[in-house]
This record gives structure tokens, C-alpha cells and sequence, in this order.
């Protein structure tokens, strides 16, 4: 891209809201930054990305991560195994080893809006007004690489992905700028699953719950006012006291703290 060109085009997404830096026809860090937002809010991927993959490689948990990362809100780990047992049976990935993850249709028809995408995701069945329309299938996979198709970014914003399956369009909450930086640092590593979820939670407000083991509370703001019909609070109850029964690991938070 000439000097010109980039310039112009520096002009354009200035004037459309994206700020790109000077105009300086320099294709850097700021216009290219830029450029992807803009492309975003069309549900393009930026061009300089390869394809999303969902591989990585999937280290599971530490023993230490879980009383190291609740030390950073007053909770212990029997606390967290109980959110992560409710929210992803225990693992953040599934069994070809790609993140753990639930597409939802209800929100894909959300996130596209009206227009020709949601259209055409509506044909294929991607796509419908209202959650529980129809049932979902063993693997989410398949229905998002097709919705991916559509529109990369409002996808991959309309699934629950990983250990505490918090939803692409809640990264922001979570400590990410976009769902795909979430997916991608998901795909590595169980510990950025738990940091997010972390950071979720204090982000809604629910750590206090958690901490008093308010569950009712805590599934209200974490699984949405339908949390009763599908039993979140007493299946936190009932993890929760599981995990007090088992020996936690050793760890020194003075320790964390004076690091």
C-alpha cells in the first residue's frame, strides 16, 4: 500500500470514529489498530490474521493455580472448584482438546442484528430469536465454524467458552479487548481460564457472594434470574461441600503476596 493510499485511508477510518494516529501514511501499529476495529464492527477479522484454529496447547491446571488465583479475591480453592464444576464439569477442554464451549443461537441472532447475516444464519439454523427453540447437539463446534463463516467476531461472541464458560461478548469483563484474544489464550492454558473467571466475577460484583457462600446470590449474577429452574445454587452447595471434605493444597499466601 502506497504512502498515499495508507494516508487516505487514515483520513477515512479517522472520520469513521477509529482513531489511527496522525496521517502520516506510516501503516503502523495505531492505523493498523484502527483498521481492525473498524473491520470489526462490520464482523470481519482483521486480514493480517490467520484463521482461527481453537488448537493450542491445552495445559490443564496446577495444583497451586487454584489457591494462588482465589487468594486474589479472599476465596480458597473449594470455592472456585465449585464454579468450575458446575459451569464445565471439571475441565476446560474437551476431548479433542480444544476449548470447552456452547454455542448459543439465541445470542448469535442477538449480536448480528437485523439485516442479511442474521438471514442467512437464520436459514441455516445458526440463528433464532429465543433461547430453548431447539435443542442443542453434542458438539457446539461444527455450528460455529459455520457461524464463523458468517460473521467471525459476533460468533465467537455467542459462545461460553472454557473453565468458568463465560460468553465471548463478556471478555471485556473477563480482562480481554476482543473474544478472539480470549479463545486464543484459552486454547494455551487452563490458568488464563481461571484468571478470566477470576476476573469476571469481580467485575459483575460477585465476589462477595462467593466469598459468603451466597450461592443463590451468586448463581442469580453469574447464571442470569433462571438460575433456580436449572438448580446453579445447589449444585454450587453440594461441589462446594465436596471439596471441604478433600485436603487443600499447601500454599503460603504471604508468600504470593511478598512475590
Amino acid at each position: 500500500m502506497s504512502d498515499r493510499t495508507t494516508r487516505v485511508l487514515q483520513m477515512t477510518l479517522n472520520d469513521l470514529g477509529h482513531d489511527p494516529g496522525p496521517a502520516d501514511g506510516i501503516m503502523g501499529k495505531l492505523t493498523r489498530g484502527a483498521m481492525t476495529d473498524y473491520l470489526a464492527t462490520k464482523g470481519q477479522p482483521d486480514p493480517g490474521l490467520e484463521p482461527i484454529t481453537f488448537g493450542g496447547a491445552a495445559r490443564t491446571l496446577d495444583d497451586i493455580d487454584l489457591p494462588k488465583i482465589g487468594a486474589q479475591i479472599g476465596v480458597g480453592e473449594d470455592e472456585l472448584h465449585a464454579v468450575i464444576d458446575v459451569e464445565a464439569r471439571g475441565s476446560g477442554f474437551d476431548g479433542d482438546g480444544r476449548v470447552a464451549m456452547l454455542f448459543e443461537p439465541h445470542i448469535f441472532w442477538r449480536e448480528l442484528g437485523p439485516g442479511a447475516k442474521r438471514d442467512r444464519a437464520a436459514g441455516q439454523g445458526l440463528a433464532y430469536a429465543r433461547w430453548g427453540t431447539r435443542s442443542y447437539p453434542s458438539d457446539s463446534y461444527p455450528r460455529l465454524k459455520a457461524a464463523i463463516e458468517i460473521d467471525e467476531d459476533a460468533a465467537l461472541r455467542s459462545a461460553s467458552w472454557g473453565l468458568g464458560q463465560i460468553m465471548g461478548f463478556n471478555c471485556k469483563m473477563a480482562g480481554f479487548e476482543a473474544a478472539r484474544e480470549m479463545v486464543e489464550a484459552f486454547a494455551e492454558d487452563e490458568e488464563a481460564h481461571l484468571q478470566a473467571m477470576v476476573d469476571y466475577i469481580v467485575s459483575a460484583g460477585l465476589d462477595d457472594e462467593l466469598r459468603r457462600h451466597d450461592w443463590s446470590g451468586f448463581a442469580r449474577g453469574y447464571n442470569g434470574p433462571a438460575y433456580a429452574t436449572h438448580g446453579y445454587h445447589n449444585r454450587l452447595k453440594r461441589s462446594f461441600l465436596k471439596w471441604q471434605d478433600i485436603p487443600d493444597t499447601l500454599f503460603d499466601r504471604t508468600q504470593e503476596i511478598a512475590a
